[in-house]
């Protein structure tokens, strides 16, 4: 008995926090795509605290070893979801920053930029969620350092070219502190109610500086 329970351990699959692989093929794609569609549903029900893959085996009508040959855990699934969710918000991103042409554009893309964070995370409750599941997961934490380092990288790259004579160094610290400033914003301002929220964004517009890449 003591050896069986030892081999069931072993074939437990190691906590990645990654899928075990991308399928190619169609079907596999529709298996893959499947599951995910699934696990949102379950944690738009209930949390992503309580998901669970057996739950999932279940809603899905799949095996076990169907559903570790794409996911070998809980966080690898959050972690897919909430890489698809942060490519939308690149592409917010990207799309904002290419207006900006002088220190006034900046300043209304990043305004723009909060707003549209804060009515993709109050539209997608599911989002708002995994958000916050990747704050206290270890093994997703790495998504949302990830995630804001392409926001910051993103955000210098502007910041180099209205301000070409300033030290790299020093922008890019502005345009990190920057992005970390307004991700925290927007998380606290979709911890209100809505009327609150929005108050709180525009607040958070409001103290923008005029100059961004002027600060030191």
């Amino acid at each position: 008995m003591g050896e069986e329970v030892a081999v069931r351990r072993r074939r437990q699959p190691e906590p990645t926090g990654q899928p075990r692989r991308i399928p190619q093929q169609k079907r596999g794609r529709e298996r893959f795509e499947k599951i995910l569609s699934v696990a949102l549903a379950l944690i738009e029900k209930n949390g992503s605290d309580a998901l669970k893959m057996s739950e999932i085996v279940e809603k899905a009508e799949l095996s076990f070893g169907a559903l570790y040959q794409y996911f070998p855990d809980k966080s690898s699934i959050i972690r897919t979801l909430a890489e698809r969710f942060n490519g939308q918000g690149r592409a917010c991103v990207k799309a904002e920053l290419a207006t900006v042409t002088d220190a006034a554009t900046l300043r209304q893309a990043l305004c723009n930029i909060a707003d549209q964070y804060y009515d993709f995370f109050r539209q997608e409750p599911v989002m708002r969620d995994i958000w916050v599941a990747t704050q206290a997961d270890r093994l997703l934490q790495e998504i949302d350092a990830d995630d804001m380092e392409f926001h910051a990288q993103a955000l210098f790259s502007v910041l180099a070219k209205l301000e070409p004579e300033r030290r790299k160094a020093e922008l890019l610290a502005i345009a990190r502190l920057t992005m970390q400033l307004l991700a925290a914003a927007v998380r606290y301002a979709i911890s209100l109610d809505d009327v609150d929220g929005r108050a709180a964004i525009a607040l958070y517009q409001r103290m923008l500086p005029t100059a961004i890449a002027r600060l030191s």
